[in-house]
């Protein structure tokens, strides 16, 4: 049996919605007149009369298949091994690009025309497609010449950046991950298009390069988005498949010992070292640049982790800023949440480094967050184009920016029994927002857990009431919700239906006996001894960096240099530094890699780790006269007040939290910021009260843990 390529889409649309379809959003999923659909719903009608199956239309409301479940089953069988006679022209145009991608020389317009099932003037006309879509990669040219083919030119590096958005943009996003997790042999169906373009890697080497990556991820000392894990896994495999055919990219040099001092690089050599024994091959050093900025651009930074990060002092000024303008155009107080500051931070600084190396990422969700909030959507772009005049900051980004303020914008806090699951791959932004809108819409919700697919495997299902995905999970084995990240009011129904039904009586008792005596929860000694150890660091880092606090003011007329001995002598004289010149050593070092004057105030923050730093110290030294130094944007500015914040060496994770925290409190307001410039005592009031808000904050995080 023959069916169109249209009539295909119509039908797979139509037996995936659980509800009628209007024409009008058929004719729009697939991008033609309302015409062209009650035109082709006729051939529809007939093509499921031969399965026992009906169109039903209803006026106002839309069209529906309906009939036995062994029928739609069937027929569905039938959409999956049919010999798709006829492609779409975006399908079309999706093969042209990957053949061409992965060709070694050129391609005869008539062997893709035979291929297609097409004229060559079709294919002519496809060709002008997959040239637009080849505009975002600036170095790569399409070539058509009469008698020579057809080929893209251009340098690897942009071929495979080419073949991984192709990949990314076009493969169902649970497909590729069940993919890279070896489970593609679990699978009873897969979209012949999703087949060509997993064609560009092979099978065995993505599963070797994951295997590979999953290995390292672990020692890592900090997490991957779901999303820019598969992209290391998709460059990386993409990258031997071309290494082995003899084909390798360039780095410039000056770049690759940049790169070579950082963490990441020795991480990407080992993740070499591994790759190089499983092929036999040798792999240039310009691959371990490349895997280093993936990995570097692919970091999400802890919550609180600012001061452990040499840029990270930069981006929470810049994360500050947005916020600012943010929330005068929305007219909304967003300055006083520490989890947007904190939330941007961790987004910004990947997303800086990946626009400076030109890395694009994809982003499933922009069309939907233009359309849902685009007057948030061009506030914030217009933030952005303020704050980084000098960046071409794409869209891409800019949406998951939309997402965090979204989040926080919907502003809910109230909490009612329930439990649930969230499990999202599109990064923080997007869980954050679905979760407090789900807290929103559903107040019956009381906490969200948010994992990614990675992690589901670990969590206990049974610990939670709900369990609401924004992915398939085809090996789930317990009732959950496929829900749009944005949440739409027809899945918010449907969840509540749901909670009605399962859990109304429990919902009933907790309404008719709200002094009921609830369980105790019971603890591991281990994790009690955990908790507390992590409670006594917080506590003492705090008591010793308030008992050591002290303000000191300008004697004669010292420069940051002066300023800076002056502070380290008097903390060597407090038994908190014992040797003042290695200390100082290590903040000018730390100087040098970048301005530490804090653009928009007049203050100055040095900062180091150190071994003659016995216990962790804020202080301040008072200037009466500016002084000039470099501003973290690179940009001269005046310094009335030099902050010192210094830790040990080997300083705890909860010690540099405190410490982080400090950081983001000097910035996190003009009320905090002008405290700090003003040179007043009770500024050391205002630091405990602060710590001790977050010490409160610890314990709830540790105790719910």
């Amino acid at each position: 049996m023959y069916i169109t390529a249209r009539e295909r889409q119509i039908l797979e649309i139509l037996l995936s919605s659980e509800k009628e379809m209007t024409v009008k959003d058929l004719a729009k999923a697939i991008d033609v007149s309302t015409r062209t659909i009650h035109r082709d719903l006729k051939d529809v009608e007939d093509t499921i009369a031969q399965y026992q199956l009906s169109l039903i239309k209803k006026s106002g409301v839309g069209v529906q298949i309906i009939g036995e479940k062994e029928n739609i089953e069937h027929l569905k069988l039938f959409l999956f091994n049919v010999d798709h006679n006829q492609y779409t022209a975006e399908e079309r145009q999706t093969i042209i690009l990957c053949t061409l991608l992965e060709a070694i020389e050129p391609v005869k317009l008539i062997a893709l025309a035979n291929e297609l099932k097409v004229t060559i003037a079709t294919v002519s006309n496809d060709l002008n497609k997959v040239e637009e879509r080849l505009q975002p990669f600036k170095s790569l040219t399409l070539i058509r010449k009469r008698g020579y083919g057809v080929e893209i030119a251009g340098d690897e590096t942009a071929k495979r950046r080419a073949m991984s958005k192709v990949i990314t943009d076009n493969v169902d996003e649970y497909e590729l991950l069940s993919l890279i997790r070896e489970s593609i042999q679990k699978k009873s169906q897969q979209d012949p298009i999703s087949e060509r373009l997993l064609g560009l890697v092979e099978k065995k080497n993505l599963h070797i390069v994951e295997r590979t990556v999953d290995e390292i991820n672990k020692e890592l000392s900090y997490s991957i988005a779901d999303s820019a894990y598969m992209g290391l896994v998709v460059h990386l495999a993409l990258a031997m498949e071309r290494i082995l055919r003899g084909e390798n990219i360039t780095i410039d040099q000056a770049y690759l010992s940049q790169l070579q001092q950082t963490q990441e690089y020795k991480t990407a050599e080992k993740i070499i070292e591994k790759l190089e024994k499983v092929y036999q091959t040798t792999i240039p050093k310009a691959e371990i640049g490349y895997i280093t900025m993936h990995l570097r651009g692919a970091k999400l930074r802890q919550d609180k982790e600012f001061f452990d990060e040499d840029t990270g002092m930069h981006d929470s000024v810049k994360a500050r800023s947005l916020i600012s303008y943010v929330e005068k155009r929305v007219h909304q107080s967003l300055s006083d949440n520490p989890s947007l500051l904190q939330g941007l931070v961790a987004h910004l600084g990947p997303a800086l480094f990946r626009i400076n190396q030109n890395m694009r990422i994809t982003n499933p969700l922009l069309d939907r967050i233009k359309t849902e909030y685009s007057e948030l959507f061009a506030i914030v772009n217009e933030g952005v184009d303020i704050l980084f005049p000098d960046l071409d900051i794409p869209e891409e980004e800019v949406g998951y920016l939309v997402l965090h303020f979204g989040s926080v914008l919907l502003n809910i806090y109230q909490r009612k029994p329930l439990h649930a699951l969230v499990v999202c791959s599109t990064g923080i932004g997007t869980s954050k927002m679905l979760a407090t809108r789900l807290q929103k819409e559903i107040p019956d919700i009381k906490t969200c857990k948010n994992v990614s697919l990675f992690e589901l495997n670990k969590m206990d299902l049974e610990s939670y009431d709900l369990i609401i995905s924004t992915i398939r999970l085809p090996e789930m084995d317990r009732e959950y919700f496929i829900v749009n990240p944005i949440l739409t009011e027809s899945e918010v129904d449907k969840i509540k239906k749901y909670i009605y039904q399962k859990y109304k009586n429990k919902l009933m008792d907790i309404t008719d006996t709200p002094l009921k005596k609830l369980s105790v929860q019971e603890f591991s000694k281990d994790q009690v001894i955990d908790t507390f150890k992590k409670m006594s660091i917080y506590a003492n880092t705090i008591s010793t960096l308030l008992d050591g606090f002290f303000l000191m003011k300008q004697q004669d007329e010292p420069s940051i240099k002066d300023a800076l001995h002056a502070l380290c002598h008097e903390l060597m004289r407090s038994e908190i530094v014992t040797e003042t010149e290695k200390v100082i050593n290590e903040l000018y070092r730390r100087e040098e890699l970048g301005g530490l004057g804090i653009p928009g105030t007049k203050l100055a923050l040095f900062h180091a780790k150190s071994q003659a730093v016995i216990k962790p110290s804020f202080t301040i030294y008072s200037l009466d006269e500016a002084c000039e130094t470099r501003g973290m944007d690179q940009v001269n500015m005046d310094v009335h007040s030099v902050l010192l914040l210094l830790a040990p060496e080997n300083a705890e994770k909860e010690t540099l939290e405190v410490l982080s925290y400090v950081s983001a409190t000097i910035i996190e307001s003009d009320e905090s910021i002008a405290l700090f410039e003003s040179q007043d005592p009770s500024i050391g009031n205002y630091l405990a009260t602060k710590l001790n808000q977050f010490f409160d904050e610890k314990l709830t995080e540790l105790r719910s843990v």
